[in-house]
């Protein structure tokens, strides 16, 4: 399947099954990307270490408005601060679009491929709480 570049692309050429992936998830860790890749309508990539946050968000809010995205997911390489911030688009979409198609995130190790639920997600934006949270857990 083709992975053309997200922020490259015309919001009205998404469609179906989305799948958005780090860009270096091919690479990385093939078989999971394969996996996610063969659930998927289209597949495009995306880079926050080149590309800002704001970028995506914006591009994406677009192509959900076009309404010919029947469900969107995410997925990246794990342990990678850039790629931590896509897991971050599913709430920021949320936030301007109340509707919107499902969404799920994804991360691939090793072991392969790994559900993303919105409570890691914003947990791990809240370093405090989750330090909090660290000590709570220690005996």
């Amino acid at each position: 399947m083709e992975l053309k570049p997200l922020l490259e692309t015309n919001v009205y050429s998404l469609r179906g099954r989305v799948l958005i992936a780090g860009a270096c998830l091919p690479e990385v860790w093939p078989e999971a990307f394969a996996a996610l890749a063969a659930e998927a309508d289209q597949v495009y990539s995306l880079c926050l270490e080149a590309s800002h946050l704001n970028m995506a968000v914006t591009k994406l809010t677009a192509v959900l408005g076009t309404g010919q995205v029947e469900s969107l997911r995410f997925a990246t390489v794990d342990r990678s601060p850039h790629c931590t911030q896509m897991h971050y688009i599913r709430h920021e979409i949320e936030r301007v679009l109340p509707e919107h198609v499902p969404m799920e995130s994804f991360v691939c190790t090793a072991e392969g491929v790994v559900p993303v639920s919105e409570e890691a997600a914003e947990l791990s934006k809240s370093l405090a709480r989750l330090s909090r949270s660290k000590k709570e857990a220690k005996p």
